[in-house]
């Protein structure tokens, strides 16, 4: 067993994460910045106004990337399984 092998193991998994929360979190991050400038520039101090395209477009990024983010796990997990006979050899 080589610590090499599970600390790339771990960065993989974690830039894995990182790219799969990003899918999901930049298109509300954009939208946030986009209501609130229209809200800035209106002066509607509205919780709901921000809320609500947020939460649309967070399901709707889901909803889209879904079968993308499956697929990246997928081939991740198939990875560690022919990763196997390195950790245990």
């Amino acid at each position: 067993m080589q610590p090499e092998v599970f600390v790339d193991i771990v960065r993989q998994a974690l830039g894995l994460v990182a790219l799969l929360v990003a899918a999901s979190i930049v298109p509300s991050l954009i939208v946030g910045l986009i209501v609130s400038i229209f809200q800035t520039a209106t002066s509607i101090n509205e919780q709901t106004l921000s809320f609500l395209p947020r939460l649309l477009v967070t399901v709707g990024a889901l909803m889209v990337g879904a079968h993308w983010g499956l697929e990246k796990l997928m081939s991740f997990f198939r990875m560690l399984i022919d990763e196997i006979p390195q950790v245990i050899a």
